[in-house]
């Protein structure tokens, strides 16, 4: 799982410290559930001048939430172009004599839109392979018809504030929970968002 979060400079005060603590939430949460516990690993990448993985792909039991800032403009084209990087190193592929991993789910939280080249990103993801990609837009500044272009799995919230960003990282978690329990009972990969569970009141899907 590769969560990619704005950490621009219109994300400073409250919208950060909420995506800190919805962090935290969720890892605790996921860390309850078996299945979450035998399947999942985390990766953080924030961006805002430039992206950089802050946590590298980590088992969920050692996982530690990343000290993040808000500053800075919304390099969200490179955001993607270094999630293409990382999975395709960073996840293994089946072979002739070895199982390789399921493929990744992806979430990404934005409250504005790119400042470079997003085109370049989106390129670079349709040569890697993944499952869910779930893009938020947070706020009414954030752009949907831009997160659009990345993936057909768009949601919204009306505000960045602490409730509505618990509520989309509680949903992240219980998403997560049911992605590890279709693997391990089925060995079958949640497929957009119509296989994940309802959004609650405070998600809404994108229009």
């Amino acid at each position: 799982m590769y969560l990619l979060i704005d950490c621009s400079g219109s994300m400073m005060g409250e919208p950060i410290e909420a995506v800190k603590v919805g962090l935290q939430t969720m890892t605790s949460a996921l860390r309850t559930d078996p299945y979450a516990l035998e399947t999942v690993h985390l990766s953080v990448i924030t961006f805002s001048q430039q992206a950089t993985q802050s946590v590298p792909l980590t088992e969920l039991v050692q996982f530690q939430v990343p000290d993040i800032h808000a500053s800075g403009t919304t390099a969200l084209g490179e955001a993607l172009a270094l999630l293409a990087q990382c999975i395709e190193r960073d996840v293994k592929k089946t072979t002739p004599d070895s199982k390789g991993d399921w493929k990744p789910v992806c979430f990404l939280l934005t409250d504005g839109q790119a400042t470079d080249d997003l085109n370049r990103g989106i390129a670079a993801l349709r040569n890697v392979k993944m499952g869910t990609l779930v893009a938020c837009a947070a706020g009414p500044s954030a752009n949907t018809a831009e997160l659009r272009k990345i993936t057909e799995s768009v949601v919204s919230l009306d505000t960045a504030d602490s409730n509505t960003l618990k509520a989309f990282f509680q949903w992240v978690s219980a998403s997560v929970s049911v992605s590890s329990q279709k693997i391990e009972r089925g060995g079958k990969e949640a497929d957009g968002l119509s296989e994940l569970p309802p959004l609650p009141p405070e998600i809404n899907p994108a229009l």
